[in-house]
């Protein structure tokens, strides 16, 4: 008996019973907000799956920006589910088309692109189109993989937490049950075997490259966005709205204003529903 007052009255116990404690909270919490009935959508209405918004842009990751945007471009009717639920092959966005579910942002836009006669690059040569494809895998395939290392690997000050619509508590304890994997991934690519340094580099030099061919033009190929414009502001959204006060956001607003000129348009353009400061009513009125 007193062996067990010991263990009860032990800093391990309250800190195993905060834990759990913690977990059932998150628990909870995570069943509220994924607790809806599945759409059931019209006919040619995309059904959008990703996850719920973010506190300062509508998502808090690229790719389900890139393709609303792109929705948003080609006046497709759409409607979003943002449970989180995963697609196929575990990853969101993902989208339900007519009954037919396809995955992965950039297969998304293409099938929508055959299945609905669309083309948003109708007006690039051959050549533009050939520039606007580089800079948008330049964009989703390397500058993705520089934030996404910041955030897991990089950021002492976990920043990245304030993205979990959560309280801090739990927020801190889904980030320290994602990282181990967010940073095998990270790794795996090859950003997350950098340094810190030299991950900010290697964003310097994506950046200059974007800011640089953008100049004073309003989009990023001429006068008129392209499919390009979706990938590229989604991925400066992150930056320029979720990564407040980071070594990235000062940088770029210090050397590469017409970025952020550019991403201002684009949200105006696109996105007149989008409060920065997102609150509930407009996290519904998105919806």
């Amino acid at each position: 008996m007193e062996n067990l007052h010991e263990i009860l009255g032990s800093k391990w116990f309250k800190l195993s019973c905060a834990v759990a404690g913690v977990v059932v909270f998150g628990y909870v919490i995570v069943k509220r907000f994924t607790r809806r009935e599945k759409k059931i959508a019209p006919k040619d209405t995309v059904i959008l799956y990703q996850f719920g918004r973010g506190p300062k842009a509508p998502s808090i990751s690229p790719f389900p920006l890139k393709l609303e945007t792109y929705l948003r471009m080609a006046n497709i009717p759409y409607e979003n589910d943002l449970t989180g639920k995963m697609s196929s092959k575990g990853k969101t966005p993902w989208m339900e088309y007519n009954g037919v579910a396809v995955a992965d942002s950039q297969f998304c836009i293409e099938y929508l692109n055959k299945e609905r006669g669309i083309d948003l690059n109708a007006h690039l040569t051959a050549e533009q189109k050939a520039i606007a494809r580089a800079f948008q895998k330049m964009t989703e395939e390397n500058l993705y993989w520089v934030l996404f290392s910041w955030n897991w690997i990089h950021d002492s000050k976990k920043e990245v937490c304030k993205l979990f619509p959560y309280p801090r508590p739990v927020a801190l304890f889904f980030y320290y049950k994602l990282k181990g994997k967010a940073v095998g991934y990270a790794k795996a690519q090859g950003m997350g075997r950098h340094t810190s340094k030299e991950v900010m580099s290697i964003f310097q030099q994506d950046i200059q490259a974007l800011g640089t061919f953008l100049g004073q033009k309003p989009f990023l190929m001429g006068d008129e966005p392209c499919e390009a414009d979706c990938a590229v502001f989604g991925m400066l959204a992150q930056v320029v709205w979720q990564m407040p006060n980071s070594p990235h956001e000062i940088w770029i607003k210090k050397e590469f204003p017409n970025l952020i000129e550019y991403c201002y348009r684009m949200k105006e353009r696109f996105w007149p529903d989008w409060d920065e400061n997102i609150t509930e009513p407009e996290r519904k009125k998105m919806e």
